[in-house]
């Protein structure tokens, strides 16, 4: 399962660290990408029948909406910073930082909400383990990216 999801992570950062010139197209079309190979490792790890199974796949479909949508202003906001990294003074480095905030609080709000849908649909259980893959998901995923991106400063160009 982490090695599936490990190949998942290194697509992701990979397509990632690749937006700086990319349309909006192609950020679609990768999302989807990655969304399918997830969605399939999400399937291994959660064994669900019937009802709870129905339910809990509408809502994961409902969720991947709305992380991909997260997931584009995330994007947006790589590309503004290495689009201003040169010419970084205090204010856009502020605007940033506190948009990056934003986009991170969003996305547990987004995670922690769809938690209590999937509880009441599927079962503590199925809702735990849609948790935890996520919370994989997002921290391998942060890491890596975080390896491709230079700090602040890292680079005086």
């Amino acid at each position: 399962m982490k090695k599936s999801a490990s190949l998942v992570v290194i697509l992701l950062v990979a397509i990632t660290t690749s937006f700086a010139q990319s349309t909006k197209e192609q950020v679609e079309f990768f999302q989807s990408i990655f969304g399918m190979e997830k969605k399939a490792l999400v399937s291994e790890f959660v064994q669900l029948e019937g009802e709870a199974s129905t339910g809990f796949w509408s809502l994961y479909d409902e969720y991947e909406t709305a992380r991909k949508a997260n997931g584009q202003k995330r994007i947006a906001l790589i590309d503004k910073y290495a689009n201003s990294y040169v010419d970084l003074d205090d204010a856009t480095t502020d605007e940033m930082a506190a948009e990056s905030m934003k986009i991170h609080t969003a996305q547990f709000k987004l995670v922690k909400s769809y938690y209590k849908k999937i509880k009441k649909v599927s079962g503590s259980k199925a809702a735990a383990q849609f948790y935890q893959l996520e919370l994989f998901f997002q921290d391998a995923t942060g890491v890596a990216l975080m390896e491709q991106i230079p700090f602040i400063g890292e680079f005086d160009l």
